[in-house]
């Protein structure tokens, strides 16, 4: 059959055909622009002070659907200016607000590729290198974090699913019964218990809800100073447990907090889940990927003796959203809870259908910026580049030590927690009336800095007390750049001290 140069949709009438040339024209000039932008980040707001309303009104939300179209490359330019003019920018390199990375360069070209194939990594005969790509992925992701790397997994959508498709799994480990079959109210069904504690992220309580145990199934252990989780008082629980007929589903520990970056008594955990045959899985969609590191907490070494992984390449290994990946040291474990097919086979071996190992059918390739990143730079590179993030978070450390109206509270990882304390009232007995004044402050704080556009945080609570949260998972971020916040926290609490200076003591006085 003779070869036609025909380009996406071109061999018919279609709206949404566009020839070889004006494809080309448009690809360049976004590539171009795309390029400029990324390239003058650092010139930028980490984000415009602008309210929904004001975004609305320069979208024209209130616009009808068009009747008839515009030209792609109109279309793409005036697309790029909304976005590059009205966004919050986590690659900027004064962004350490959630932990979202910066997006890798390959990374962005990697999903322009992905999205040129558009394969449905559900099915391997839909895609075959695809589907290799990511089966390969999943090896050096465990490998990365010292996971078998015989094990089953995936590529999900982000911390949240990865961590629910996991206990899916330990689910269906834990019922006796026909649990898909019947559910897990069947008759005579046992209760189902998970224990955790609560520094865990709140998609513990989503994927309780989702997967049908209900939140009520939390069973919530108490945490050391450190917001580490009490491996005693998981001994305790688990025994109490099984002596009312409850069966523990899992026991989730956590290798990096959102909060402040603690990493649980991993190795202690481990042991006691052996002792109680409980399903180990570890939330180390922040942290995990740290174990690569030298010198960072011992326990990140426990992640190998954890029957279940939860990791978020997106966070840091850089990859652009979304890239989440689960672990599972049994392969069988993911396929009997999400499985209705015997496997299948093809050439005379067994091929990866996604569709058996997770709950979608539709499957995004999600592999191929993350394989591309692994490759450019290897295990060498992102050993360097978490560690220079966390000695920049240890740097800010130093910097809050050093200023007299700022106080440290904790440094974990690349979580750095610390608030605005006046001189005056840093060297005055703390009372619950002042600690409020400082949360009230410190929060005020927070939104001047988000608003300011100079220097982007979140907050955190810690130790009951309302704390700034400086996270850098950002490979664009520098020893300038943490400086440039520690005088930006004190020049803007300085200011907000002085607005409500007025009001305080009458404040004080009132409690």
């Amino acid at each position: 059959m003779a070869e036609r140069d025909v380009g996406p949709g071109g061999g018919r009438d279609a709206p949404l055909a566009m020839s070889r040339e004006a494809f080309a024209a448009a690809a360049h000039e976004l590539v171009d622009v795309v390029t400029d932008f990324l390239f003058t980040l650092s010139a930028r707001p980490v984000t415009p002070d602008e309210s929904p309303a004001e975004l609305g009104g320069i979208l024209g939300a209130e616009a009808r659907l068009p009747e008839a179209g515009t030209e792609a490359g109109v279309l793409l330019r005036a697309a790029a200016g909304l976005l590059f003019d009205h966004s919050l920018f986590n690659g900027h390199p004064r962004f350490f607000g959630y932990i979202t990375a910066s997006p890798a360069p390959i990374g962005i070209l990697g999903d322009f590729l992905a999205a040129a194939i558009n394969a449905n990594v559900g099915a391997w005969r839909l895609a075959p290198m695809a589907s290799e790509i990511e089966a390969q992925t999943v090896r050096w992701l465990a490998e990365l974090v010292g996971f078998p790397t015989d094990c089953g997994g995936l590529l999900a959508s982000g911390g949240n699913m990865a961590n629910t498709i996991a206990l899916l799994a330990a689910r269906k480990r834990a019922a006796d019964w026909d649990l898909r079959k019947e559910g897990v109210a069947a008759q005579g069904a046992k209760r189902l218990r998970v224990y955790t504690s609560r520094e865990t992220h709140t998609w513990i309580q989503k994927a309780t809800d989702l997967i049908g145990l209900g939140t009520d199934a939390i069973c919530w252990l108490p945490t050391d100073d450190e917001g580490r989780m009490d491996p005693e008082a998981l001994r305790g629980a688990l025994a109490e447990g099984r002596a009312n007929g409850d069966v523990p589903v899992a026991v989730v520990a956590t290798a990096g907090s959102v909060s402040t970056g603690a990493v649980d008594p991993l190795y202690a955990i481990a042991a006691i889940c052996a002792e109680h045959d409980a399903w180990l899985h570890v939330d180390g969609a922040y942290g995990g990927f740290a174990a690569a590191v030298p010198g960072t907490p011992a326990d990140l070494g426990a992640i190998g003796l954890a029957d279940s992984v939860a990791l978020d390449p997106h966070k840091w290994l850089y990859a652009p959203l979304e890239a989440g990946a689960v672990l599972v040291r049994d392969r069988e474990r993911l396929r009997e809870a999400f499985s209705y097919h015997p496997p299948y086979y093809h050439f005379g071996q067994e091929a990866t259908n996604y569709v058996d190992f997770g709950p979608q059918n539709s499957r995004g390739f999600r592999a191929l910026k993350v394989w591309l990143a692994l490759r450019q730079v290897g295990r060498a590179g992102y050993v360097q580049m978490i560690g220079d993030d966390i000695r920049l978070a240890q740097t800010l450390a130093a910097l809050v030590r050093q200023e007299a109206e700022l106080e440290l509270f904790t440094q974990y990882l690349s979580i750095t927690t610390f608030r605005y304390v006046p001189q005056d009232l840093a060297e005055a007995p703390r009372g619950e009336a002042i600690e409020r004044y400082l949360d009230r402050l410190n929060e005020a704080l927070l939104d001047r800095i988000q608003r300011s556009g100079q220097a982007f945080v979140s907050n955190a609570i810690v130790r009951g007390r309302y704390v700034l949260r400086p996270c850098v998972v950002n490979f664009n971020s520098t020893p300038e750049d943490v400086a440039a916040l520690v005088e930006l926290v004190v020049e803007l609490g300085g200011v907000i001290d002085r607005t409500l200076r007025s009001r305080r003591a009458e404040r004080i006085d009132r409690f």
